[in-house]
């Protein structure tokens, strides 16, 4: 089978950023861009559907092929553009189909298939950046933040925890407060390209993506531990260059 795997993307981008709204120092908060993983009374279901339209793939339906490009695409991108850069991302999407549509026979439904085709591109990436000699290490998902780093500055505490200097709430819903919401697009997408490279991937599959951790660590390889403290840490420079900016000036 053979097709144009570029068929069906869209236009790449990040969701809109939510407010805190903590009024005690947090431990890891909910996600500073939107999303969220599916239902688990969907899961079944969604299992079910995955295996239908494996079936259909390997009959060589059309429709669910388009379907499948349809959907995964663009996710795809963004998470090649994440875990390589926009130089090899559409390579690198290209080769992760071509190892899709070889491999469908072997999946078995253990994990969603999302979640598989992630895998795989993720497994990719990899070997673009060993094949191009850039500079992806073997610890390119560990946190580059070594160290007790605080992920809020411990002054803006009392001595019982109470914020002293608390977050400002950004939920005007007024023209000018709508208008301030695209800004803050702008800024998160620029925020978050600048996270390390482990932080950036988390943030993307669970934040935009949708993916919980455990489908998060299986795709990324990594612990469950080491998923928590780079999605804390990533969320918390989140918050804290969108607080900076609401309060410039």
């Amino acid at each position: 089978m053979s097709h144009d795997f570029s068929a069906g993307a869209g236009a790449d981008g990040t969701a809109a950023a939510l407010a805190p709204t903590a009024q005690r120092a947090p431990a890891d908060t909910g996600p500073v861009l939107a999303g969220g993983g599916p239902d688990d009374a969907a899961s079944s279901a969604a299992a079910a559907d995955d295996t239908a339209l494996v079936r259909r793939l390997l009959a060589g339906d059309e429709q669910a092929f388009e379907r499948l490009v349809t959907q995964l695409h663009t996710p795809m991108l963004r998470l090649a553009r994440t875990l390589a850069g926009p130089a090899g991302a559409q390579e690198i999407v290209q080769e992760t189909w071509a190892a899709v549509f070889d491999g469908l026979v072997r999946f078995e439904g253990r994990s969603s298939l999302k979640t598989w085709v992630f895998r795989i591109l993720t497994n990719r990436a990899r070997t673009w950046g060993t094949r191009e000699k850039r500079t992806v290490p073997v610890s390119w998902l560990e946190d580059a933040d070594q160290g007790s780093e605080p992920a809020v500055d411990p002054a803006r505490f009392d001595g019982t925890g109470d914020w002293v200097n608390p977050p400002v709430p950004w939920t005007e819903q007024s023209p000018e407060g709508l208008l301030l919401r695209k800004e803050i697009g702008v800024v998160l997408q620029r925020e978050l390209e600048a996270l390390v490279p482990g932080q950036r991937a988390v943030l993307v599959l669970r934040d935009v993506e949708g993916c919980p951790s455990d489908e998060v660590c299986e795709i990324l390889g990594i612990s469950e531990a080491n998923q928590r403290v780079l999605l804390h840490r990533g969320r918390s420079k989140l918050r804290a260059a969108l607080e900076r900016y609401l309060t410039r000036g």
